[in-house]
């Protein structure tokens, strides 16, 4: 088992112990939102997949919406491409604007409320995090 699946394997295990009703996934390939879909969560989860900077020496252009439409076919995976703006290795500041927006598009969708709990998977540096969150008003 891997570094990352044992992290994908301990998202879930953790949303079906504290009963959360979400879970969202940070991911800049996908991967990390397919091993979670792997383990076959009872709650959706949302993948948000964090454009990358690209460039051909002519052109700047942002990846992610490939990685992004791939996820529309695994099940449980609601994907959302974070705004291009955020950098791949961003700050904590950076990071808790992005989790809003994620926590926004679970609301207008329809799959969080206020005081659920939501579970979060995201690298922050060299460490992999796993986060349990209580919503609040």
């Amino acid at each position: 088992m891997t570094h990352l699946e044992s992290i994908a394997s301990s998202a879930v295990r953790a949303a079906i112990k504290v009963k959360a009703s979400v879970i969202i996934c940070f991911t800049s390939s996908g991967r990390a939102a397919r091993l979670i879909a792997k383990y076959r969560p009872t709650m959706p989860a949302i993948s948000v997949v964090i454009p990358r900077l690209k460039t051909n020496q002519l052109r700047w252009s942002f990846t992610g919406a490939f990685e992004a439409r791939q996820s529309l076919i695994v099940r449980g995976l609601f994907p959302m491409l974070a705004d291009p703006r955020h950098p791949a290795e961003s700050t904590g500041a950076t990071n808790e604007s992005v989790l809003k927006v994620a926590l926004e598009y679970g609301k207008a969708a329809g799959v969080i409320k206020t005081h659920d709990r939501v579970v979060v998977c995201q690298k922050v540096g060299d460490a992999s995090v796993v986060k349990i969150i209580e919503l609040e008003d």
